[in-house]
């Protein structure tokens, strides 16, 4: 059984058997536990040397909106000559990575039907249960994620699939949508003609016609988006999976190309470190905003803001929302922060961006796909089936679990390099399938915090 300490500065070791931390010394009730070189929590009674630490000793000490002050502490990363990817070139200059039919409901009503063409036409339909009976942020926040959706570079086609009735109808969803391509993105309302399943069809099919004609041509990979997610992490994702996702983080940006972190409420506890990576003071500004708003959202609903982790986080090692920071963020690298976006924002600065959101599975992956994203690498210490509309790349935090869940797990990054990892997203953007793409695992989901009519 071995061990490993971290940083120079902890006071806890990690068991590499089972991820869970243990005292290199004795620790005093009220004593700061650190962890990365951080605080990750307060001792609740006296911990002796090789003491386990865990829920029963160990407390979170974060809480709400609170100030702070910007101190840069970062540098740009050194220039690295782009590698090239095959990709489809879009109309408007974006590029994508796949070349797939997609059918987006304007509401819920209408998933059934969404199915159905898919079925008959070999398309992906992205439902979901909204577009109707919503209000305010609820209602605007679902139109921003579809449009994301239907103008994601990664489908040569889109089918969007109304009802007629919906508060989310057409005419309305297109205020929001501003220019689209025409040849590229149809509307049909099923309630305007005899048989929605038979036009929809045949929409399809001439879709599949257009797309049939594209060709992979050479771009750099500074053209590519990619999003950053975990879920059910463990004890070891802090020290494999997230840093290996980090490395890459930081390869791709000296390349030139964009990176997306995401899981706002898995940035308190590690958010100074963030802040202090701002390219400039609007930017700090933005961050600050960005994890005082989601603090006060948790506050505003009688909850505290250390609400997290979940069972299985904890079942893997992880006590406290500062722990499961302090790891989540180094997904990000070293790279200087460069944007902050909101809901429904789409990525176009070049860089490391944060990006409004929970760490909900579901919910993150659909954010992340709707702000333009290729491909999302997503580490995982507990593992997961879930896949985004886009490759999802399942990167285990450990060799167990992707022994355990091959058909899951694209990398084992107890085991893989950063070469490795990069080679197969380079394969990926290329046209290499993921797993949750074999799997034919692709779901979105919305998020919604209002009234429902």
């Amino acid at each position: 059984m071995g061990y490993i300490l971290i940083h120079p500065d902890d006071n806890v070791r990690v068991n590499l058997e089972n991820g869970h931390k243990y005292a290199v010394r004795d620790i005093a009730k009220g004593e700061k536990i650190i962890k990365y070189g951080f605080p990750i929590g307060i001792a609740t009674e006296d911990i002796p040397n090789g003491g386990q630490i865990h829920s029963h000793n160990m407390k979170t000490a974060l809480s709400g909106a609170q100030e702070y002050t910007y101190t840069p502490d970062f540098k740009f990363l050194e220039e690295e000559k782009p590698q090239i990817i095959k990709a489809y070139i879009r109309k408007n200059g974006d590029i994508g990575i796949r070349n797939d039919i997609w059918i987006i409901p304007t509401v819920g009503c209408i998933n059934k039907a969404a199915e159905k063409i898919a079925g008959l036409t070999g398309a992906f339909a992205f439902t979901h249960p909204y577009g109707c009976s919503q209000l305010g942020g609820d209602h605007e926040r679902t139109q921003k994620i579809l449009c994301g959706l239907i103008k994601h570079s990664n489908a040569g086609g889109v089918l969007v699939l109304g009802l007629g009735c919906e508060n989310n109808n057409i005419t309305e969803l297109k205020k929001v949508l501003g220019e689209y391509d025409e040849e590229r993105i149809r509307f049909l309302n099923a309630q305007d003609c005899e048989d929605e399943i038979i036009k929809g069809v045949k929409i399809i099919d001439e879709l599949k016609r257009i797309a049939a004609k594209d060709k992979r041509t050479e771009v750099p990979v500074s053209k590519l988006k990619i999003g950053l997610k975990c879920g059910g992490s463990d004890g070891f994702s802090g020290i494999t999976a997230n840093p290996l996702c980090g490395k890459i983080t930081d390869r791709l940006v000296s390349m030139g190309g964009t990176a997306v972190l995401t899981e706002v409420p898995e940035m308190f506890g590690a958010e100074q470190i963030l802040m202090n990576r701002c390219v400039n003071e609007d930017v700090f500004n933005r961050t600050v905003k960005l994890i005082n708003d989601y603090k006060e959202y948790f506050l505003s609903h009688g909850q505290s803001v250390s609400e997290n982790p979940s069972p299985g986080n904890k079942a893997g090692g992880i006590t406290t929302l500062e722990e499961k920071s302090l790891g989540c963020v180094q997904k990000g690298g070293t790279a200087p922060v460069t944007a902050v976006l909101d809901y429904g924002d789409t990525a176009r600065e070049k860089g490391l961006n944060l990006f409004n959101g929970p760490g909900n599975d579901m919910v993150a992956v659909t954010n992340l796909t709707a702000a333009g994203c290729h491909l999302i690498l997503f580490t995982t210490g507990r593992g997961t089936p879930l896949g985004a509309p886009v490759p999802t790349i399942k990167i285990a935090t450990n060799s167990d679990l992707r022994e355990k869940k091959k058909h899951w797990i694209d990398f084992d990054a107890q085991k893989g390099n950063e070469e490795e990892l990069f080679n197969l997203i380079l394969e990926i953007a290329n046209g290499k399938e993921t797993k949750n793409e074999e799997n034919g695992y692709r779901e979105i989901a919305i998020f919604k915090d209002g009234v429902t009519l």
